[in-house]
């Protein structure tokens, strides 16, 4: 058994296969899950767990070269745009429905337990060297 990082085997497994320029989309409980992409869905509970919390454990394991969530996350849930904002300074907004299209391209679907709005982002993949 892993000592640290990523214990879930299938999030750790799908991580491993990710490669430069696969979307990753990190998503609320509400956000339509589109077919295709592989999807591990973490969900236990209303907020359980955390979108921030995902993230933070996603970005300790991958390397994100761009990142893009709704423009409609500003007004609706200024705490989670500001967690985005801080994180990725290059941050690119688009509309909800666009963010919706987006995500169909993406490789990979992480559903957090997050029940505020907006609380999406599609994640990038760069190379570690």
């Amino acid at each position: 058994m892993k000592r640290a990082g990523i214990l879930n085997r299938h999030l750790a497994g799908a991580l491993a296969e990710l490669g430069h320029g696969d979307g990753v989309l990190v998503c609320d409980a509400g956000m339509p899950i589109p077919d295709g992409p592989r999807v591990v869905d973490l969900a236990f509970r209303a907020g359980v767990p955390a979108f921030a919390e995902v993230l933070d454990g996603l970005l300790a394991e991958l390397v994100i070269e761009g990142a893009t969530a709704a423009r409609e996350l500003r007004e609706a849930n200024p705490e989670t745009s500001a967690l985005l904002e801080g994180l990725f300074p290059g941050l690119s907004l688009v509309s909800h429905e666009r963010l919706k299209e987006l995500s169909a391209g993406a490789r990979l679907v992480v559903r957090t337990g997050e029940a505020r709005p907006y609380a999406n982002v599609l994640l990038r993949c760069g190379v570690f060297f």
